[in-house]
């Protein structure tokens, strides 16, 4: 069980910024308006040779007028269960306040180590304000500025010497799945219907969920990242630039993983957006899953399954070669069959096929079906592998690649299909001019 130290503090006094600056990355969202940060967000930090993971809370809050407050609040809550050391952060500028009053009391009744943060003290008068803080009876408070990083280093010597000796474990070479989609069909009930408990907070709302949520997942045989992320909107309606954000920490979220569980909604159909996620996936070269999501609020007959799949995939063509599965995420149908076939796609995409086995395959169909010729010349192809690349990509070495066209392109890449399982993982061919002598 890795080491987890929780940000936590009301909205509003620099916990995105300090964990961008401990985790050295941009993963939470900074904003001047409250409150942005909602859901728990993970990160991972080193000091001194100590690794650990970091959460980013939303801010603890009362009486606001924001729908989310009771979620958030909640979030909170999990969050410092969760972990084993507690960073209350406070503003120098704002000093004490009744929510930080509340929020320290909390903090008390954990039982956990609890450290004072006193950020935004860039200046020597600032430092003797931090004074205050004391009134909390939680400790010395850590004079720090997020923004410009002072007093962070004896910060993290602190916190380091508090964490339990126990190691964070290793998740590199874990598969990545992104969970994408537009906002509200269903993504986040997913997450949180799979690891058991509400990490991310769900409501009517779309564009509840801005930072990209990751958790691992090691239930029923299965161990992989799990990544819920921002429901991606058309340019034309991301009105807010706190929006304009979330929909990049989603492209991020995509760039990141291996396979893409992109989401549509049953009732509403694929539409011209959902393309353009779909369409993103594929140019990043990711795998991607199907999941057609609340299939038992459409009525139905024996044929309607394959029919909606059918005409899913004559949408998203040229690359059809992909599955389609039918989930109600809230009845919990199907849903693990999305999983064993995003790992089937993850397995496809690390494959490799011999050499040989690909020139006893290929060169007889290319004989008698070569390509077209183009000003009476004939293209020949003389050997064929695959390149030594993290995605599948292969090369046709012929004496004229650049008379080969897109059809002859396609007809070799769906024989490769057909011989060779690739289902759900975007292939390139390419032809090029010189053969290697590779065996």
């Amino acid at each position: 069980m890795s080491n987890i130290v929780a940000i936590v503090g009301r909205p509003n006094v620099g916990k995105s910024t300090l964990f961008n600056r401990l985790t050295e990355s941009r993963q939470a969202i900074v904003d001047e308006q409250s409150g942005v940060t909602r859901d728990r967000h993970y990160g991972h930090a080193e000091w001194t040779g100590r690794k650990f993971s970091i959460i980013d809370t939303g801010g603890y809050v009362r009486g606001s007028d924001d729908a989310f407050e009771g979620e958030i609040r909640k979030q909170v809550e999990v969050a410092v269960e969760e972990a084993n050391v507690l960073l209350l952060v406070l503003d120098v500028e704002m000093g004490v306040t009744d929510l930080d009053d509340a929020v320290a009391r909390l903090l008390r009744k954990s039982g956990k180590p609890v450290f004072v943060v006193a950020n935004k003290v860039d200046n020597p008068q600032r430092q003797h304000d931090a004074a205050e803080f004391y009134s909390l009876g939680l400790g010395d408070p850590y004079c720090i500025s997020a923004m410009n990083g002072s007093g962070t280093g004896e910060l993290l010597d602190a916190l380091v010497a508090a964490l339990p000796d126990d190691e964070p474990e290793d998740t590199s070479g874990l598969p990545k799945l992104a969970i994408v989609g537009q906002p509200n069909v269903g993504k986040s009930s997913l997450l949180n219907m799979l690891i058991g408990e509400e990490r991310s907070i769900v409501t009517p709302i779309a564009g509840t969920t801005r930072d990209p949520i990751q958790q691992r997942y090691t239930k029923f045989g299965h161990d992989f990242i799990l990544v819920d992320t921002a429901g991606l909107r058309r340019k034309a309606r991301v009105k807010e630039d706190l929006e304009f954000y979330s929909v990049l920490r989603s492209v991020r979220a995509i760039e990141d993983s291996d396979v893409c569980l992109f989401m549509i909604d049953a009732q509403q159909g694929i539409h011209a957006q959902d393309l353009a996620i779909f369409h993103l996936v594929e140019r990043n070269r990711k795998g991607v899953v199907v999941i057609v999501n609340k299939w038992d609020l459409v009525e139905k007959d024996q044929n309607s399954a394959k029919a909606f799949a059918d005409h899913i995939r004559a949408r998203l063509a040229p690359f059809t070669d992909v599955p389609v599965v039918f989930t109600s995420v809230i009845d919990k149908q199907r849903v693990f069959k999305a999983l064993e076939e995003a790992i089937r796609v993850f397995e496809n995409r690390k494959k490799k096929v011999r050499t040989s086995e690909l020139n006893d395959f290929f060169l007889p169909i290319i004989e008698n079906n070569p390509p077209p010729a183009i000003k009476g010349k004939y293209v020949k192809v003389k050997y064929v592998t695959q390149l030594p690349t993290t995605t599948p990509q292969f090369a046709f070495f012929c004496n004229l690649p650049q008379y080969v066209n897109e059809s002859y392109r396609r007809f070799l890449e769906n024989k490769l299909r057909e011989r060779f399982d690739f289902s759900g993982v975007p292939v390139q061919i390419f032809f090029r001019g010189k053969a290697k002598s590779e065996d």
